[in-house]
């Protein structure tokens, strides 16, 4: 799916920041960090305009400092709709772009199934950052030197190459470290074998950037303060990605020992029709399948709305208490563990059909069993 952007809409304060537009049906955000990281990058690139810059005054550089801010943010965003666009194009739902104090996030609701998705999906970050490089490193070399534009044009092409080249080092949550996660996936089956060898990186990644700060304290360059700012932040940002990482990586690992059969309620198919409080007596801890006369199943009786609506209106149809069952809601019994906890953990739902490979129902996995599951296995 091209990216299209949709029609204008009214900036408005979301729960992830300011909503500026959406592109590909997919909000973009305003962070409110982003203000903080916008103010800093002009308080210590101010200074640097006026001596690259010479007959610039303080406003001069303050205002030019303010406009490449800008055009970072502008390069940031297509960083992360390169991401947005190619995970949309794989069928992967895109949550939200956002961009913050230390760049942009694109949040894909779902985890890529094959390492080859997950490669791609990170390169196409750097891949947009360095072709950007390289269009105003042309008008950069084709431009006289001297003056504000040559000076925005120079700094763009800089920024951008950082900005390629940074996301691709080997270390998570960067797209170096994701591409690093997708090799290492293909190559041993193993997702985790990627993320403990992208976790391994993003410490090496975290000293190399206080190191470069501090050679830059030592040998007074002219940018000394804003880089250790920079590195600062940055080695902070990667070393809790990575940290994020990890923790999510243990989440989605399904408990040795523990079988998807353990947790599948039995189930029972009952006529949509049937009154609620007749249901949930013939419940009796069983998952229970809605059915229609015309043998379409509208739904899995939800337990407590059921209980609820018992309690003034017994009769009531009990498909009124049903939640929906959807295509990710239904679950095959001969699935993975990890994609069924892959499934339970990205899908808002509170039930799950189970059925075998003729699409029978064959049980109901509830969200709640599965997680007292893993609590106790983890714990």
């Amino acid at each position: 799916m091209p990216p299209t952007a949709s029609s204008p809409v009214r900036p408005r304060l979301n729960d992830g920041g300011l909503l500026l537009c959406r592109v590909a049906g997919v909000p973009v955000l305003l962070s409110v960090s982003w203000w903080l990281g916008a103010a800093l990058i002009v308080l210590l690139y101010t200074p640097m305009v006026g001596r690259i810059l010479p007959g610039a005054g303080v406003w001069e550089s303050a205002v030019l400092a303010a406009v490449f801010t800008v055009l970072l943010a502008a390069s940031v965003l297509l960083h992360e709709l390169g991401h947005c666009i190619v995970a949309l194009r794989m069928g992967l739902p895109v949550r939200r772009v956002r961009l913050f104090l230390l760049g942009g996030l694109s949040e894909i609701s779902r985890t890529p199934p094959k390492p080859a998705q997950e490669g791609l999906i990170a390169a196409a970050g750097p891949a947009v950052s360095l072709l950007l490089a390289g269009v105003t490193g042309i008008a950069w070399y084709a431009m006289t030197p001297g003056g504000a534009i040559w000076l925005l044009v120079a700094q763009t092409c800089v920024a951008n190459l950082a900005v390629g080249v940074f996301n691709l080092l080997p270390g998570l949550p960067l797209d170096g470290g994701r591409m690093l996660r997708a090799l290492l996936w293909r190559i041993t089956g193993r997702r985790v074998a990627g993320t403990t060898a992208g976790v391994v990186g993003a410490g090496a990644v975290a000293v190399a950037l206080l190191v470069y700060a501090l050679i830059g304290l030592f040998n007074g360059a002219d940018d000394q303060w804003l880089r250790l700012g920079v590195c600062v932040l940055m080695a902070w940002f990667v070393v809790a990605g990575a940290s994020a990482e990890h923790q999510a990586e243990q989440r989605r690992r399904w408990p040795s020992g523990l079988e998807l059969s353990d947790l599948v309620r039995p189930v029972l198919q009952l006529p949509a029709e049937s009154p609620v409080a007749d249901a949930l007596m013939a419940a009796a801890g069983r998952g229970v399948v809605l059915v229609r006369a015309d043998g379409i199943a509208v739904g899995l009786l939800d337990q407590t709305a059921a209980e609820r609506l018992a309690t003034h209106a017994p009769n009531e149809p009990a498909e009124r208490a049903a939640e929906p069952v959807e295509a990710d809601t239904i679950l095959l019994d001969s699935e993975s563990p990890d994609a069924v906890l892959e499934r339970v953990q990205t899908v808002l739902a509170w039930q799950f059909l189970v059925i075998d490979e003729e699409g029978r129902p064959s049980g109901v996995l509830c969200r709640e069993d599965l997680r007292s599951a893993l609590r106790s296995r983890r714990g």
